[in-house]
């Protein structure tokens, strides 16, 4: 069997022993009264447990009034936590709730049944006006020597009747005009207010307050009541409200056809149709819906509610315990619903709090975003050490450009010192013939057989080789020339055969058979025709030096171009000594050469010309000695155009 409390427990174990004892008259007398008394010291009450105290709680709702319901559930969480000993709250509404409600003598006397098998209450606390009147009204029947804390009651309630001896009061101060202040301060174009409140006895109570303390603001307001219509009229009138509206919701409960609903639900579905923004007095709306303002917490008055409730249970004379009644406090404000009706910052009341504000993006995503920017901050060090690395590397790239370019003209120098012997032969000839031409025909008139057509036959042959010895040098000043890559259209094959004519003389002394097998088909390029040169000139010579321990018999060059659909091959041919094992893979690194008086530079150079050709160029020895380089290019789209050109030309 479970107990309520400790005393109604102490009063089942007394009623069980008196049954004990009538059945043992039968019995042995002495057994029997030997048991009861064992019974009677196991339902005594413990001294280790202290006497449960009584509060009687009258409310003047039942639950669905948000702020009655919050008020509620705070103090009694509070005088548990507050009070030395148990408490036991026996709650009692006894205000009306719909449009039936029991006769209040009904409730008086239930009230008193309810403790006619208990102790007395030890303290009754109202909560809210209607409970205030009803136990003023019915105190002599009520129990009038206990104390009687009236709490969370207007003043307007209490009016101008003094508190007894035995009554203490935690009132407020419901200050609606404040609110009304705060919407002209917000929204200054304001015209029309709409009063949102039940029809009950509450409503009607606070219409005829509100009605007269809302005087001063005729002037700029008009006030529209709405205690007259059902649930469904009010959402209806709600979302079609003027511009310049907005709603004050003061109470609900009941409406216009006497049907009791809850707060909670109807001030959800007020938010949801409303047109105008909604205003209320107590801080449980904020966050529900309204827009804020000088709110009553509800908070603060149920902690000092359960203060003086405790005080009034240890003793306290209630004459001695006077509060001054709750006021608003502090301005406080909903953020989101500040957005939503485009209200300014700006216009709130000095010292305003702003709640529900929308977390900024670094509140809400702090820790991501450190972590994004510490992996950009990495990120953009990692990209600058690269740009830093790729300048460095085109810094150096360039340096080595320039110093390849500057042994490009060191090796074609030397190239053109070790052709001296060929210069000096190619042009002898045109110029000894000059010479004898000139001579012949100074004899022939000196010996004056100078015909006329002698005379433009010699001139001639002078003519012819003057140009062909102005065609020598021109041809070796180009090479000598130092120059940048510029390509254009250019027949390979002849760039083969000017490569041929400046090492002619040299091939001849060194008895070497140069075999030319070219491609019958066009051999046109996109390139640099004195570069191109110097790298053929580069292999022809290495390959002559190639073939200088090679019998005389054995001396041939052979050079061969084979023309593709997208590209050119060029091999040069040698039969000397091949290429040395230990160069394999490092035949075109700087400095790399196998001559002795060998500078390492020329087929670095020739292979740096060909990649910025797009070619590729390439070595193997062959089967039957000697060595073989493969120079690969890319053909020319415009074949037929310098073709053409040739042709004219």
């Amino acid at each position: 069997m479970m107990y309520n409390n400790p005393v109604e427990k102490a009063m089942t174990c007394r009623a069980t022993i008196a049954s004990i004892l009538r059945a043992c008259i039968v019995g042995s007398r002495l057994s029997c009264v030997a048991l009861a008394f064992v019974l009677l010291l196991a339902s005594a009450p413990s001294d280790a447990q202290p006497a449960v105290r009584q509060v009687l709680l009258l409310q003047s709702f039942g639950r669905g009034n948000v702020a009655v319901d919050q008020f509620t559930s705070n103090f009694r969480v509070d005088l548990d936590q507050r009070a030395e000993g148990p408490v036991n709250v026996v709650q009692v509404v006894v205000g009306p709730t719909g449009s039936v409600s029991a006769p209040e003598q009904a409730v008086v006397d239930y009230i008193r049944s309810t403790f006619a098998d208990r102790p007395k209450p030890d303290l009754i606390v109202t909560v809210a006006g209607p409970a205030a009147v009803f136990a003023r009204k019915y105190r002599q029947q009520l129990f009038p020597d206990t104390p009687t804390l009236f709490a969370s009651v207007d003043q307007k309630y209490l009016g101008d009747v003094p508190l007894g001896d035995n009554e203490t009061a935690v009132a407020v101060v419901n200050d609606y005009a404040r609110v009304i202040e705060d919407i002209l301060q917000l929204l200054p174009q304001t015209k029309q207010v709409f009063m949102v409140m039940g029809s009950g006895q509450v409503g009607q109570f606070w219409r005829r307050e509100l009605e007269n303390e809302f005087r001063r603001f005729h002037d700029r307001l008009t006030f529209v009541w709405f205690e007259d219509l059902s649930v469904r009229e009010t959402l209806l009138r709600s979302a079609s409200l003027p511009d310049d509206s907005a709603i004050l919701y003061i109470i609900f409960g009941t409406d216009g056809t006497g049907a009791a609903f809850a707060d909670e639900r109807l001030f959800a579905e007020l938010h949801a149709a409303a047109n105008a923004p909604l205003f209320a007095g107590q801080s449980v709306y904020l966050g529900a819906g309204i827009v804020g303002g000088s709110l009553l917490s509800i908070d603060d008055l149920s902690r000092d509610t359960a203060d003086v409730a405790v005080r009034l249970l240890n003793g306290e004379s209630p004459a001695s315990v006077r509060v001054p009644p709750h006021v608003t406090g502090q301005p406080i404000f909903d953020w989101r619903e500040l957005q939503r009706w485009g209200i300014a910052e700006s216009r709130l009341p000095a010292g305003s709090v702003v709640r529900y504000r929308a977390p900024s993006l670094w509140q809400e995503y702090r820790y991501t975003m450190l972590g994004a920017m510490g992996a950009l901050a990495i990120q953009a060090l990692l990209i600058i050490g690269l740009l830093y690395q790729r300048r460095a590397r085109r810094r150096a790239e360039l340096e080595s450009r320039r110093s390849l370019a500057l042994a490009a003209d060191v090796s074609r120098r030397q190239t053109m010192s070790a052709l001296t012997n060929a210069i000096a032969h190619e042009l002898g000839q045109p110029l000894s013939s000059m010479i004898h031409n000139a001579h012949a025909l100074q004899m022939m008139i000196t010996a004056d057989r100078a015909t006329p057509e002698a005379i433009g036959e010699i001139l001639s042959d002078i003519r012819s080789e003057g140009s062909r010895a102005a065609q020598i040098i021109d041809r070796h000043r180009t090479m000598l020339r130092t120059r940048q890559l510029n390509k254009k259209p250019i027949d390979l094959h002849a760039v083969i055969a000017e490569s041929l004519a400046l090492v002619a003389h040299d091939m001849r002394a060194r008895q070497i058979e140069a075999i030319v097998n070219l491609s019958s088909n066009p051999c046109i390029i996109s390139g640099d025709q004195v570069l191109l040169g110097q790298v053929l000139v580069n292999l022809i010579m290495n390959a002559m030096d190639a073939m200088a321990e090679t019998p005389s018999a054995r001396h041939r060059l052979t050079i061969r171009t084979e023309v593709r659909a997208a590209d050119v091959e060029v091999t040069v041919r040698d039969t000397g000594t091949g290429l040395p094992a230990d160069i394999n893979g490092k035949l075109f690194a700087p400095f790399v050469t196998t001559k002795a008086n060998g500078l390492g530079i020329g087929l670095t150079i020739a292979r740096t010309i060909v990649d910025a050709h797009g070619g590729t160029i390439d070595a193997r020895n062959n089967p039957e000695g000697g060595a073989t380089f493969i120079v690969t290019l890319r053909r020319s789209d415009t074949p037929r155009i310098l073709s053409g050109q040739q042709g004219a030309a």
